[in-house]
């Protein structure tokens, strides 16, 4: 058994994997391994190293440099030097219903979207409480439509006005929160077709705060 403080490469991805909030087997899978090749590497020494290709894959991810993973030492020049600029965040392999409610999916990345550094700071958002999920349904239309992106900011877990991401049950939803009174919410949608539900705060934990979309026009 291999004790991962002991070497730093295991100790940055161990880090950067439990600070964004995504799985060993979910990255495991996104470099093309099967599920266990990240948790062996880290615990068990296997491989000795990251191999080339996927450890440029994993720093491309966290947006940092392949050093920090084991690479050499990269040497300064303007190209190298801009993708400190940049941070990937995780797209996650689930959708948020804006309707009756999806039932949640493994939480694990499969894709990633680039930010820019500077627009994140200047926005207030800490870039490793973030990530992407997919909206599905057309109850918060016209604010958010069937197949947008939205970028949700998890350290915003608290009940206050906006739209946020919340888990009921095994369902996933995308709703406006409102506070009627002490230990409950209302979950609203934009599309009057869909009433209001109100629930008790321990039916449901707020995943995070909508932040962002994009979409198609």
């Amino acid at each position: 058994m291999v004790n991962a403080s002991e070497d730093p490469a295991r100790a940055r991805l161990l880090d950067l994997a439990q600070s964004r909030g995504v799985s060993l087997a979910g990255l495991s899978e996104m470099i093309g391994r099967n599920s266990s090749y990240l948790q062996q590497f880290i615990r068990k020494g296997s491989p000795r190293k990251l191999e080339e290709g996927d450890r440029r894959k994993l720093a491309q991810f966290f947006g940092v440099p392949e050093s920090e993973l084991g690479g050499a030492e990269e040497i300064y020049h303007p190209v190298a030097s801009a993708r400190g600029d940049w941070i990937e965040v995780p797209r996650l392999a689930l959708g948020a219903a804006a309707g009756p409610g999806a039932l949640g999916a493994d939480e694990r990345p499969f894709d990633s979207f680039r930010f820019s550094r500077r627009w994140l700071k200047e926005q207030g958002l800490s870039d490793g409480q973030l990530s992407t999920i997919r909206v599905q349904g057309d109850s918060m239309e016209p604010v958010l439509h069937d197949g947008d992106e939205i970028l949700v900011d998890r350290a915003q877990r608290t009940l206050r006005d906006g739209i946020h991401v919340v888990r009921v049950g095994e369902a996933l939803m995308v709703k406006r929160l409102a506070a009627p009174g002490p230990g409950r919410a209302i979950l609203l949608s934009q599309n009057l077709a869909y009433p209001p539900v109100e629930v008790s705060l321990a039916e449901i934990e707020i995943v995070g705060r909508v932040v962002w979309k994009s979409g198609r026009l």
